[in-house]
């Protein structure tokens, strides 16, 4: 959803539009939470470090997409965002917020749907980070992502950063990739990423994938 669509005029005129250039910090870990923000424009990043040093993206929020959505009930921001982009987004502060999901149901009824589809979402990306192979890491994103009808996946941003939401350094992931392709398992057109189905399976069938 986008959260705009819930809220009262008040709280609308309320929100604060910011522009950011590629590489810019939106937020830095521990730092207080002052309201979620909604992507209007680019695509913003969220990321922590590794025990190692390693940045690993959490989520990349494109236009609509908000972040920092849990920050309704006040604390501190638990990672970074960062522009990958040049980016707009806007600002609805906390108290608002917090005061509209108190007495608004329709609003706390749909907010706490999408905190809902982000708990399985982030359990989804848990299960991926355990697996050790960076092809089963791409099959497993490939599987949750894929538009059941083209048996196809269309890449936001570059595999980079792809690699980078799934854990995987990017010579690991061209090389998931080029493996992939030789076998015949996939092949690319552009930033989409098309499914061969196996032998005897409709493509309108997506049961082993």
């Amino acid at each position: 959803m986008s959260i705009g669509e819930y809220l009262p005029p008040e709280i609308k005129k309320a929100s604060v539009v910011r522009k950011l250039q590629r590489g810019d910090f939106l937020f830095q870990r521990n730092t207080p939470a002052i309201g979620v923000y909604e992507v209007l424009e680019g695509r913003v990043s969220m990321s922590r470090l590794d025990p190692v040093g390693r940045d690993v993206i959490l989520f990349v929020a494109t236009p609509g997409e908000t972040l920092a959505e849990a920050t309704i009930f006040g604390g501190n921001y638990h990672c970074n965002a960062v522009a990958l982009t040049q980016a707009t987004v806007r600002l609805y502060p906390q108290p608002l917020l917090l005061q509209e999901y108190e007495q608004n149901q329709q609003f706390a009824i749909a907010y706490t749907r999408m905190l809902a589809r982000q708990l399985v979402s982030a359990r989804a990306r848990i299960e991926q980070r355990n697996m050790q192979s960076a092809r089963d890491r791409l099959r497993h994103f490939l599987s949750l992502n894929m538009d059941p009808e083209r048996l196809s996946v269309k890449v936001r941003g570059t595999l980079k950063e792809l690699a980078g939401e799934l854990g995987l350094t990017h010579e690991s992931l061209y090389r998931a990739l080029a493996r992939m392709e030789e076998e015949g398992e996939i092949y690319r057109q552009n930033n989409e990423i098309m499914v061969r189905p196996p032998a005897g399976m409709s493509s309108g069938s997506t049961e082993e994938y």
